[in-house]
């Protein structure tokens, strides 16, 4: 098969849509982010990459805290709209009818209709280009009930959603078992 060099490009796919709280002057905004990942287990650790100019960029550096929101594809609408206009020019809050919660880390709210909420505090930010590198470590997490299958969050419940450029796609169907399915070329 041919290769075709595309140029330096951070094509990892697929990147989850969240939604980043932070009070900003002490009103909760939040922000449409695609880049988002693991960053560790122990202590659990989470990263978000924000443009420099981002609204809700000011408030985490405020309060050196933020949550991260697992909007559930119910919420696509509310979350792109998120991504579209700055929470300095309008409430996102009003527009989007969030029913906003704290946790016990100040500055950091928590949208209740979303299936998963982490509650963070910032460990490092780090200077990237284009973005900076925000690496929370997570002090609480909140699941909804609803979304629980035998005590544990079930993705097909969740429901959450992918950016992938131009597009959100839909994650949850399961196609094989990890830790398992590579054991069909040789057992280890």
């Amino acid at each position: 098969m041919k290769k075709l060099k595309m140029g330096p490009q951070p094509m990892l796919w697929a990147h989850p849509t969240v939604l980043v709280g932070a009070d900003v002057d002490g009103k909760p905004d939040f922000a449409a982010v695609a880049w988002a990942g693991v960053v560790a287990s122990t202590p659990p650790a989470v990263s978000i990459a924000l443009q420099h100019h981002r609204y809700s960029l000011k408030g985490i550096r405020q309060n050196m805290s933020f949550s991260v929101n697992i909007p559930s594809r119910e919420l696509v609408r509310e979350t792109d709209y998120c991504g579209l206009i700055s929470g300095a020019k309008t409430d996102k809050v009003k527009d989007c009818k969030f029913k906003v919660f704290y946790g016990k880390t100040p500055g950091a709210p928590l949208i209740k209709q979303c299936p998963i909420n982490l509650e963070c505090a910032v460990r490092h930010i780090l200077n990237m280009g284009s973005h900076a590198l925000v690496i929370g470590e997570v002090v609480e997490t909140y699941v909804s009930e609803d979304c629980l299958t035998k005590g544990h969050p079930d993705i097909r419940k969740v429901k959450p959603f992918a950016y992938i450029p131009g597009k959100y796609h839909a994650i949850g169907k399961a196609f094989a078992d990890a830790f398992s399915i590579g054991r069909e070329i040789k057992e280890v």
